[in-house]
């Protein structure tokens, strides 16, 4: 009997999952403002995680939208719509600069610098209609943001396996012309931290060949200033954006592309050392509301 009522006791006292899961949010949330006043790397992860975190539930409901029309190009105004307003929640001023340079009623290939994750916010701000980044195939298994990059008509491929890479760009030729679609392109491959530019592959400029489109370089200053993984820092800061004058490809064959694409990077990486080291990009700009701006090249 005795045994029996030490028992229950020892069952009441000792608390249950979801009071042990209620105590450790409760001890977090003391201890979140704690680390964040005392510690830049708490900051940064904090503000890592609630971006890739509201980004997932962003995806979240943005699927249910999408769906009503199915795979489809047009779905990614609905993302870039809810992308947008990120920016502000992190203090992050986007200066855009050469938009006129966009094509108006024409498919074509964007390339583009590849930083960060952060890179997302530059895309959707400039992100022409009718344009969807390819993307690696991985993002396709990441849970809600893989099935809304599907239904926004995002273009994967598998980097691992060569002939479907190349499958997948023979389709996305045919894709550009038929249905008047652009396409964002990452040539470096990679996600680059250390200030500069990867050698590019070729795979975007053979698609651009191929479909005799032009190429439009788009060039995101370092962001070195507010941000750096090494160093775990991520605060406030500006961007720039530059869109380069389109490149064309008409008349250009396979044999064309290794030269192509290294008169792009050098003239790419050119432009993000300009801007990189220059807090205004060169020349003046008008301000556009949400901290964006505007100028001719």
């Amino acid at each position: 009997m005795l045994w029996m009522i030490s028992k229950v006791a020892s069952m009441e006292l000792w608390p249950g999952p979801w009071t042990m899961l209620l105590l450790f949010l409760l001890l977090l949330l003391l201890l979140v403002p704690v680390l964040w006043g005392y510690s830049a790397s708490a900051k940064y992860f904090c503000k890592m995680a609630f971006y890739n975190g509201w980004i997932l539930f962003l995806a979240v409901l943005a699927i249910p939208v999408c769906a009503l029309r199915g795979r489809n190009v047009e779905n990614m105004k609905i993302l870039r719509l809810m992308l947008l307003h990120i920016k502000y929640l992190y203090g992050i001023r986007l200066e855009v600069r050469g938009t006129h340079h966009f094509p108006p009623s024409q498919p074509y290939v964007v390339v583009s610098n590849h930083q960060s994750s952060l890179d997302l916010l530059g895309m959707m701000e400039v992100l022409p209609g009718r344009c969807v980044p390819i993307a690696k195939r991985e993002l396709l298994w990441a849970g809600p943001a893989g099935l809304a990059c599907w239904l926004a008509g995002v273009i994967f491929i598998d980097r691992k396996r060569t002939g479907d890479a190349i499958s997948v760009m023979a389709e996305a030729a045919q894709t550009l012309l038929s249905q008047n679609v652009r396409v964002w392109v990452f040539p470096e491959g990679t996600r680059n931290h250390n200030g500069s530019m990867l050698p590019f592959k070729r795979g975007a400029f053979h698609l651009a060949v191929q479909a005799q489109v032009p190429i439009i370089p788009i060039v995101m200053s370092s962001y070195k200033d507010f941000y750096c993984k090494k160093e775990r820092r991520f605060t406030s800061g500006t961007c720039q954006v530059r869109v380069l004058p389109p490149v064309a490809t008409e008349g250009l064959t396979p044999d064309n592309v290794p030269d192509l694409a290294d008169r792009i990077r050098h003239s790419m990486l050119t432009v993000f050392r300009e801007i990189s080291t220059d807090s205004r990009g060169g020349g003046d700009y008008r301000k556009k509301p949400g901290g964006a701006g505007e100028a001719g090249l």
